[in-house]
C-alpha cells in the first residue's frame, strides 16, 4: 500500500496554533498588568483571559478597555478648554460657610472640587419626591409650564402609561415654542429607539439623541458596555431634576422579571446648583451631535453661546441647601466617584445608610465599610431581596458574611426592586443620584451624583430609607450559614467577575 502523503499544513497546524493561543494570552495579560487597574479588575480579566483560550482575547478586547471611539474623544478633547473655562465661572459664586454648617464636611467638598472642578453652590431648595407616578406627574407640570427649552437625559425610556404621558406634555410645549431636547442611551433606551413614540416626538420637531451609539461594527472600534446612565430633566435652566428614576412606568416596566415594581425617587431642584446640571445636560448633548456644533469665534463668545441657547444661566438662591453636583464618567477623572464614596464611608462618625440595587464592592470599598462598624459607625446596608441581575445576586451574596461579622447590618427590602440610590452619613451628608454600588458604576458608566451638604435634607432623606427599612428583613445569617456547597461555589465564581460586572 502506497505511503499516504499529506500537506505540509497538517503537521504544522497542531503546532502553531497552540503557539498563537499562548502568544495571545501572555501578550494580553501583560498588558493588562501593566494597565495598573484596580487589584479585583486586573484579576478578574486575568482569569478571563488565563481560562477562555481565544475566546477570553475576543471578551478582552471588545469589553476590557475603556475605548469611546475617535470621534467621541476628538470632541471631548475639543470641548474640555470650553468646559473647565466654564467651571471657572462656576467658582466664581457665592462661597459656602462650612463654619455655620460642619467644619468636618468642607474636605470632602475640597476632594470633589479637585477632581471635578465643580464647586458647593449654596442656596438651592430640594423636593424629594418617592412615587414614581408623583415623579412623573411634577416633571409634566414643569413641561407645560415651560417657555424656553425642555432638556430630558435617561439612561431608560420606556413606552406606556405616564412615560407616555410625558411624550404629550414635550409635543404640547414643541407646538408653543419650546425648544425639546432628548437625550437617551442607546443600550439603555433600544426599544423606545425603534418605536412609535420617538416617531411621533421626531414629527413634532423634538430632537432626540441617542447616547453612545452601538452595534456590532461600533463593537470592534469602541467598548459598547460604556453606557450614559444619568437622569437629568431641566426645564427653562430654572427647575431641575435627578435621581435613580428612569423614564419607565413601573407598572408597563419587566413585569415578566419577578422583581415587582422598580422603587426610585428623584428630587426637584431649584437654586444656583441646576446651571450646573443643566452645563452637563448639555455639554453630553453636543458630544453627540454635528447639527448644533458651536463655530468656535472666542472662549467668552462660545460659552455665552451655549449660555443662550441651552438656558444654561445663573440662577438665584432659592433656599438654604448646599449642593455640589458630581458628574463621573470614563472619559473624565474615572475614579472621582469611587475615591469620594470611600472618603464619606471615612469621614462617617456615627452611622452611614446606603440603598442600592446592585452592591458588588470591590476590596477598597468593602474595608471601608467594616472599618467604619468596628469603630462604633452604625453602618446599614438596604438592598432588593430579589435582584433582576443573577449575577449581580450571588455577587452581593458572596460578600454578606463578611460584612455581617464585622457588624454591618444588611437588610433584604421586599417591596419590589429598590432602584434608589442613596447614601446619608450622620444625618448631616447626603450622597444621591444614579450612580450603583458597583464597578460598573464607578468606572464604565456616566452617572450624576448630588453631595448635598445640609443636615435638614439628610434627615428626610433619611426618614425615606427608614420606611424603606420597614419593609425590609434583617439578614438571616442562620440560613445563610445553611445554604448548599453549589451555592456558594455560584457566588464565589460571580465574585471573580464582579469587578466585571
Amino acid at each position: 500500500m502506497a505511503a499516504e502523503t499529506y500537506h505540509w499544513s497538517s503537521t504544522i497546524l497542531p503546532f502553531l496554533l497552540p503557539l498563537a493561543d499562548l502568544a495571545i494570552r501572555l501578550g494580553l495579560s501583560i498588558r493588562v498588568i501593566m494597565r495598573q487597574r484596580q487589584y479585583g479588575v486586573t484579576l478578574a480579566w486575568l482569569i478571563v483571559i488565563l481560562l477562555l483560550p481565544f475566546i477570553g482575547a475576543i471578551v478582552y478586547l471588545f469589553l476590557g478597555e475603556n475605548r469611546i471611539g475617535e470621534t467621541r474623544a476628538s470632541r471631548t478633547r475639543k470641548s474640555l478648554e470650553h468646559y473647565h473655562n466654564w467651571l471657572a465661572s462656576l467658582r466664581k459664586k457665592t462661597a459656602v460657610n462650612w463654619f455655620e454648617l460642619n467644619p468636618a464636611l468642607e474636605p470632602i467638598h475640597r476632594q470633589a472640587e479637585a477632581l471635578i472642578g465643580i464647586p458647593t453652590l449654596d442656596g438651592n431648595s430640594m423636593e424629594l419626591i418617592e412615587e414614581p407616578k408623583k415623579i412623573m406627574h411634577a416633571i409634566i407640570k414643569d413641561i407645560d409650564a415651560a417657555t424656553s427649552t425642555c432638556h430630558l437625559q435617561f439612561y431608560l425610556w420606556h413606552e406606556g402609561g405616564t412615560a407616555d404621558e410625558v411624550i404629550a406634555a414635550l409635543i404640547r410645549a414643541k407646538n408653543r415654542g419650546v425648544t425639546c431636547r432628548i437625550l437617551v442611551d442607546a443600550i439603555g433606551s433600544k426599544a423606545f429607539l425603534k418605536g412609535t413614540k420617538v416617531k411621533e416626538l421626531r414629527a413634532a420637531g423634538i430632537k432626540v439623541l441617542e447616547a453612545l451609539p452601538a452595534g456590532f461594527l461600533k463593537a470592534i472600534f469602541v467598548r459598547i458596555d460604556i453606557r450614559n446612565h444619568r437622569k437629568i430633566v431641566v426645564i427653562d435652566g430654572k427647575i431641575a431634576y435627578t435621581g435613580s428614576q428612569n423614564m419607565v412606568d413601573p407598572a408597563f416596566f419587566k413585569q415578566e422579571s419577578g422583581v415587582g415594581q422598580w422603587v426610585d425617587i428623584m428630587v426637584r431642584i431649584q437654586g444656583p446648583v441646576v446651571e450646573a446640571i443643566a452645563g452637563t445636560f448639555i455639554s453630553d448633548w453636543f458630544l453627540e451631535t454635528d447639527a448644533e456644533t458651536v463655530n468656535s469665534r472666542s472662549l467668552e463668545e462660545d460659552i455665552e453661546h451655549v449660555r443662550t441657547v441651552a438656558d444654561i444661566l445663573p440662577q438665584p438662591f432659592s433656599g438654604t441647601i448646599p449642593v455640589q453636583l458630581v458628574p463621573s464618567g470614563p472619559d473624565f477623572t474615572p475614579e472621582a466617584i469611587h475615591n469620594l464614596l470611600l472618603t464619606s464611608i471615612y469621614a462617617a462618625q456615627k452611622s452611614i445608610t446606603l440603598t442600592t440595587p446592585y452592591f458588588v464592592p470591590d476590596d477598597s470599598l468593602l474595608t471601608a465599610l467594616q472599618s467604619a462598624s468596628q469603630r462604633g459607625v452604625d453602618v446599614r446596608i438596604i438592598v432588593p431581596k430579589i435582584n433582576d441581575s443573577k449575577l449581580v445576586h450571588y455577587a452581593s451574596r458572596a460578600r454578606y458574611e463578611t460584612l455581617a461579622s464585622s457588624g454591618v447590618s444588611i437588610k433584604l427590602f421586599s417591596g419590589g426592586l429598590l432602584h434608589s440610590k442613596t447614601i446619608t452619613v450622620d444625618d448631616e451628608f447626603a450622597l444621591f443620584g444614579s450612580v450603583n454600588l458597583d464597578m460598573r458604576s464607578f468606572w464604565l458608566n456616566f452617572e450624576a451624583t448630588l453631595f448635598i451638604y445640609s443636615a435638614s435634607f439628610t434627615t428626610e432623606l433619611r426618614e425615606v430609607q427608614m420606611r424603606y427599612e420597614s419593609q425590609a428583613q434583617p439578614l438571616d445569617l442562620q440560613l445563610m450559614a445553611r445554604r448548599s456547597f453549589i451555592e456558594k461555589l455560584f457566588e464565589n465564581t460571580a465574585l471573580l467577575i464582579g469587578p466585571l460586572l
